[in-house]
C-alpha cells in the first residue's frame, strides 16, 4: 500500500524553508509574488513567521519555485498540513501501470542496455542485455543489490578499469549528478552518494563543482575492451505525469552505439558467451 509519512508538525520552519528554496532558484520576493498572484507583503509575513498560508497557498508557491514532491509534503507540514503526495513501492497496485509500461520500454531497447533507476542511482529494472553486457567486464553477481550506477562506474573493482579516459568520464557524471537530481537540488541522501564517490582512489573533490561538464547537453561513455573502444551515448527519460513522489524520482536510462563500428563490435560482443 502507498503510504503519507505520519510526520509532526514542524513549527516554525516554513518561513526558513521558503526562503532557501526562494533562493535556490534565484528568485526574489517580487518575482515570487508575480509568478503566484500572492503579495509581495504576504510572502514577506510567510518568511519572518509572522503568517501562515492555507494550504492551496503553499502548494501554489511551492509549484512556482518547482519543489519536488518529497519536499512539498515538508512544506506542508511545516506549514501544519498533512503531506498529499503519497509514496508507493513498485509492489503497490497503484504503480502496475507504470512498472508495465517501465517493462516494455525496457524490452523494446533490446539488444542495447537500458535501466530504470531511483533519485539515488540505484538500479531498479534492467533489461537483459544490461547484465549480459556488463557481464563481459565485471562480475554483477558480485554487486549488491540494488547496485548502484554511479559505484559501478567508479569502483576500482567495477566498470573504471575499462572506461576510457576514466577521469573526463567521472568528471562528467559528478556532473550529472547535480544537473539530474530531482528539482535540481541535492539532499541529504544524495549528499551521502557524492561523499562516498569521493571517497574513491584518485577522486578529485573539485569535479563537484564544475560547470561546463554539469551543461553539457551530452556526455558520452566509451569503454575498452581486448584493445578496442566502444563508443555509447545515452538517453534520460522522466515519468512527465507524475502524481506520486516514487514516480516523479524515477529515471529511464538507455545506452546507443555512438558510431557504426561500436554497433558492429558491440553485436560481435553479446554474440559471445561473458567471460
Amino acid at each position: 500500500m502507498s503510504s503519507l509519512r505520519a510526520e509532526p508538525r514542524l513549527s516554525n520552519e516554513l518561513g526558513p524553508q521558503l526562503r532557501a528554496w526562494r533562493d535556490t532558484r534565484g528568485k526574489s520576493q517580487l518575482e515570487l509574488s508575480l509568478d503566484t498572484g500572492i503579495s509581495q507583503r504576504q510572502i514577506s509575513f510567510i518568511e519572518s513567521g509572522r503568517s501562515t498560508p492555507g494550504r492551496q497557498n503553499v502548494l501554489r508557491l511551492a509549484d512556482a519555485l518547482d519543489v519536488p514532491f518529497r519536499e512539498r509534503n515538508t512544506l506542508l507540514l511545516a506549514a501544519g498540513y498533512a503531506p498529499i503526495y503519497s509514496e508507493g513501492s513498485f509492489d503497490d497496485q497503484e504503480m502496475q501501470g507504470v512498472t508495465n509500461a517501465l517493462k516494455r520500454m525496457l524490452r523494446q531497447h533490446e539488444p542495447f542496455p537500458a535501466v530504470v533507476m531511483d533519485r539515488y542511482w540505484n538500479v531498479l529494472m534492467s533489461n537483459d542485455a544490461t547484465l549480459r553486457f556488463f557481464g563481459h567486464f565485471t562480475d554483477m553477481a558480485a554487486r549488491p543489490k540494488p547496485r548502484n550506477l554511479l559505484h559501478l562506474m567508479f569502483d576500482p573493482s567495477g566498470m573504471r578499469p575499462f572506461i576510457a579516459d576514466w577521469e573526463k568520464t567521472a568528471e562528467s557524471l559528478m556532473g550529472r549528478v547535480f544537473r539530474e537530481s530531482v528539482g535540481r537540488v541535492i539532499d541529504g541522501r544524495t549528499k551521502e552518494l557524492i561523499d562516498s564517490l569521493l571517497a574513491y582512489p584518485d577522486v578529485n573533490t573539485e569535479w563537484q563543482t564544475s560547470p561546463a561538464i554539469a551543461n553539457a547537453p551530452l556526455i558520452p561513455l566509451s569503454f575498452v575492451k581486448d584493445g578496442q573502444v566502444l563508443r555509447f551515448f545515452s538517453l534520460v527519460t522522466t515519468v512527465g505525469t507524475a502524481q506520486m513522489i516514487t514516480t516523479q524520482e524515477l529515471r529511464v536510462e538507455c545506452m546507443f552505439p555512438l558510431d557504426d563500428a561500436t554497433e558492429v563490435r558491440y553485436a560481435e560482443l553479446m554474440n559471445t558467451a561473458a567471460q
